[in-house]
Parts: structure tokens; sequence; C-alpha cells
């Protein structure tokens, strides 16, 4: 029950401090399974686009979060855990020689989780989107069948800009493109690049 009311006072905020302008541009808010992948510039992105899901969605989908920023302290435990249901991911996993950093995120998808997913793996400025990394490639590569929607956050960077604390009220936007599957014998280089512009074509609609 602690977790819907502060779940609820969330997106309730976010709502409040954001005017949460959303536009399903591409696609319709479906009851599908899917991999929400936006451009990532503030810790607010994951959730004001979780905000930005109807509820039925929302109780499906499960933002992908870096274990050693979330996953540290009592009460950003009890947010990722018990409110948001994150999937920890540990960066730099793989070349440490640890487990397969993606495998938390392919158990999500087979228990039929849609995921919310940065691609970049780091904030940026918000004005550019940086190089995708290859964990989307092979995702889409496991399990086909998932869909992928570009998202563009806008104005994110501004709200609460990297080392703020506290949120600033400013209007902002949340944008869902159409989506998108690896096609037969597309190469990686060229499927992240097609993903990469996807988000940025959102940028200007």
């Amino acid at each position: 029950m602690l977790d819907r009311m502060v779940g609820a006072l969330i997106t309730g905020t976010a709502n409040a401090l954001t005017g949460a302008q959303c536009q399903w541009i591409g696609c319709g808010p479906l009851d599908k399974q899917r991999i929400y992948f936006a451009n990532h510039s503030s810790h607010l992105d994951f959730i004001l686009l979780w905000s930005a899901l109807p509820f039925a969605l929302r109780r499906r989908t499960r933002p992908v979060a870096a274990a050693d920023y979330w996953f540290h302290g009592k009460f950003k435990q009890f947010l990722i855990r018990r409110v948001f249901n994150g999937v920890p991911v540990e960066r730099n996993a793989e070349k440490q020689g640890r487990t397969n950093p993606l495998q938390p995120m392919l158990d999500a998808l087979d228990e039929g989780s849609s995921l919310i997913l940065f691609p970049e793996g780091t904030r940026g400025s918000g004005e550019e989107v940086q190089p995708f990394k290859s964990g989307i490639y092979h995702l889409a590569k496991a399990r086909p069948q998932v869909e992928l929607v570009p998202v563009w956050m806008e104005n994110c960077c501004r709200v609460m800009p990297k080392g703020s604390l506290l949120p600033v009220p400013l209007l902002c936007s949340v944008r869902f493109g159409t989506p998108a599957r690896l096609a037969p014998d597309e190469h990686k280089p060229e499927f992240l690049d097609r993903l990469k512009r996807a988000v940025e074509e959102l940028r200007n609609v």
C-alpha cells in the first residue's frame, strides 16, 4: 500500500512540475510488451517517462537502473525496488569479468515486463544524443518479439540538471515514436544508428 501511495505522489508531483505533455505520435499506449528507449540527460528522465504511461502500462513497465546509484541508500532502494520495480544493471560489469549485464533485463522481459532503457548509457547535455551502446542491439536480437519504441524527453535536463538535488518547475514533453525491430541481417552499427536517429527525429516533431 505504501509503495502505491508513494508512486501516486511521485507521478502527481512529476506532472505538476513539468506539465507532463505526453504525445503518442508513432504509436498508441497499447498493452504490448515494449522497450521504451529514450535520450538521457537527467535523473528525472525515467520518472517522467514512467509517469507518462497510463496506469495499466506503468504497472508492468520497469526502468533499467544503474545499481551503483539507485541500489545504495535506504530511500533510493525503497524507490527503485518497491515503487518503480527497477531492473538493476552493473555498469562496466562485462569489462570487470562479472556476469552478463543484460541478464537481469532478459529475465524481466521473460517474465512479461516492459522496460525503460537509456541506450546512451550515461547522461548527456540534453542538446545532442550520444552514440548508443550495444545493449539494446543484443536485447533486440535475443527477444525479437518485443517492440522497441523511441522516446524523446524534452527539457528534463533543465528541470533537474546534473548535480542538482531539487527539481525546478518547467514545461516538459514526452514524445513516443514509431515502434522498431531488428531487421533480418541488420548489422549492429546500422541498427544502433537507426534507433538513435529515431529518437532524434522526435525532437522537432
